[in-house]
């Protein structure tokens, strides 16, 4: 799928995130995840606070994470977030690989649905508000 917007950081893995064997706990990986989607978020110009401001929640709804090869304490990698659906709900897709040798050590993506605050439905199409942010991406002029 084609990326409409893409974010990257770079993240050394902390000794917090790490078991005895120095491997990175499996589910810190959602937290770097929760990283660079931030990123991605802001330069979309929707963020978390955003979204709450204009009325909706974008609650995660499926996420899914291939392990390929282990991280460790100090390790330093680069977290890639590309967002590739947008029209009926957000799907990020994500790559962790080492930040030295570019190796893939995890992958995976994240399914949003927006939610309106005001009366907890799901939208089943994205609201205009989203819609707006992503015009410029497609090369659309704001309706």
């Amino acid at each position: 799928m084609k990326s409409l917007l893409s974010a990257e950081t770079e993240i050394i893995i902390p000794f917090h995130d790490v078991d005895p064997m120095q491997i990175t706990w499996h589910g810190n990986y959602l937290r770097y995840f929760e990283i660079v989607r931030c990123e991605l978020l802001d330069k979309l110009d929707y963020n978390y606070r955003q979204m709450q401001a204009s009325g909706f929640a974008w609650p995660i709804v499926d996420v899914q994470i291939k392990y390929v090869r282990s991280s460790t304490f100090g390790q330093k990698i680069r977290v890639s977030a590309d967002l590739v659906e947008w029209e009926n709900r957000l799907k990020i897709n994500y790559q962790v690989r080492d930040a030295e040798s570019g190796e893939r050590l995890t992958k995976g993506y994240t399914i949003q649905a927006a939610v309106d605050m005001s009366n907890n439905e799901l939208c089943f199409v994205t609201p205009e508000v989203f819609q707006a942010k992503i015009r410029p991406l497609l090369g659309e002029a704001d309706a």
